[in-house]
């Protein structure tokens, strides 16, 4: 089950602070229920734990299936939100050298359409010369520069491999309802789809098919991880009480730090399995918060490691930072310290340890330093790295987002300032209709 612990935010943010955004923040809850705050139109992610009928899921578990049989490979093409929730549960749950194991009974899982790398898309076209592969391509629009041009080319690789007929049925395209390139390319081409709901943006698309479709194929438990999506639901509605919501304390501790001049936040981890996860923190809550001159920086580390070159910072630098800790209570694996007779490492002192047991006293030691130098410590426990504890995280730093989004009086479901390198992009890259924005940006360099 997870739990939030403010014991290590006390010293900077008291109870009695906390507690007078009661009011403030219930009621930016009340306007996401009842849907009647700003961007009220893409809140249909709040519903998708519950939405799914018997006959989808059947759908999918019936086209993961047909697909394990035929390949060993999965490539997911998207970029923002409509691969990183994917690539956050994908990572977090496999093992970490999978990619060099033999063959599993499902396929692995790689990813193109997120950056604009020619060596990455040569090397990865190289690569599956010699795989079995399939596509889930990711846009809304199809014509997203990095993910249609990385369609473009795989799709026209897979042809040339196993023919024109035998790459319809290795392609699923998760697109719009009716609109735009790559539902016109779907219908024409004869690709299964799924479809993006209209109401949920790319970073709030996890539980719908953008993430589980993908996810499923590569042997995740989308039930389990829908079951833990639905359980954060009910305990982040408008019924439970402020002291009891873990979203609403979450969102009120953020501003209340904000508001003291904390307008750093960096998510931590203690397992590298959770580096994607953060990558995803990153988008929902940057892209969700991040206008009108406002909002908290999204940072994020992985310790020990970046204790070994970001910690130095941390611990003495500037102080406008706050840290939100994912703490993961069991392993899944167990090594215990051997001893060693010459002891010239001098590690004795933990033989017959648990590894685990030594990471935590790391963080334990790690959360007291900082605490002392003046970093806020919020923790977030989860009870084991599996689907039900990851979609009721997922599902906490939506809603958290959410409310911390109308916290600040901004609307944290649009990103109007998301367009404003793909302008200057298309005018030199010469796009017709952009020969203004061209003439423009010469001006600008000249």
């Amino acid at each position: 089950m997870l739990s939030l612990n403010l014991k290590h935010v006390l010293p900077f943010l008291s109870y009695d602070e906390i507690f007078s955004m009661e009011q403030e923040v219930t009621q930016n809850l009340e306007l996401l229920q009842k849907k009647t705050g700003l961007g009220n139109d893409f809140l249909g992610w709040m519903d998708l734990p519950v939405s799914y009928d018997h006959q989808t899921l059947s759908r999918f578990h019936d086209l993961s299936n047909e697909f394990r049989n035929k390949i060993d490979f999965l490539v997911v093409i998207g970029i923002g939100g409509s691969y990183l929730g994917a690539r956050a549960i994908a990572d977090a749950l496999s093992d970490n050298f999978s990619f060099v194991k033999e063959k599993k009974p499902t396929p692995k899982i790689l990813f193109a359409g997120h950056h604009l790398s020619e060596e990455y898309l040569y090397e990865l076209m190289e690569f599956l010369n010699d795989q079995s592969y399939g596509i889930v391509v990711i846009s809304k629009s199809g014509t997203t520069t990095e993910p249609a041009l990385a369609f473009r080319l795989l799709k026209n690789h897979l042809q040339s491999k196993v023919g024109p007929d035998e790459a319809i049925k290795r392609i699923i395209a998760i697109t719009d309802a009716k609109k735009g390139a790559l539902r016109q390319m779907s219908e024409l081409e004869g690709y299964q789809t799924f479809i993006i709901p209209d109401n949920v943006g790319g970073r709030f698309s996890v539980f719908s098919p953008v993430g589980l479709l993908p996810l499923s194929i590569i042997g995740v438990d989308i039930k389990n991880l829908l079951e833990g999506a639905k359980e954060m639901m009910d305990i982040t509605s408008l019924d439970v009480s402020f002291k009891e919501n873990p979203a609403s304390l979450y969102a009120a501790v953020r501003n209340g730090l904000y508001r003291k001049g904390k307008n750093i936040e960096i998510l931590v981890n203690y397992n590298p399995k959770l580096n994607y996860f953060a990558e995803w923190w990153k988008q929902l809550f940057g892209e969700s918060e991040g206008k009108e001159n406002k909002g908290i920086f999204p940072a994020s580390v992985s310790y020990t490691t970046d204790l070994h070159s970001l910690g130095q910072y941390i611990q003495d630098g500037l102080r406008n930072i706050f840290e939100t800790i994912i703490t993961v209570k069991r392993s899944r694996h167990a090594i215990i310290v051997p001893n060693d007779k010459k002891d010239l490492d001098k590690l004795n002192y933990i033989s017959g340890k648990q590894i685990d047991e030594v990471n935590k006293m790391a963080e334990l030691g790690t959360i007291i330093a900082h605490v002392d130098g003046g970093v806020p410590n919020l923790q977030i426990e989860i009870d084991a790295l599996d689907e039900f504890h990851l979609g009721q995280m997922i599902y906490l730093f939506e809603k958290a987002c959410a409310i911390s989004g109308y916290t600040l009086g901004i609307n944290p479901f649009d990103q109007p300032g998301v367009e404003a390198y793909k302008k200057n992009m298309f005018a030199l890259l010469g796009k017709p209709g952009y020969e203004k924005e061209t003439e423009n940006i010469k001006n600008k360099l000249t």
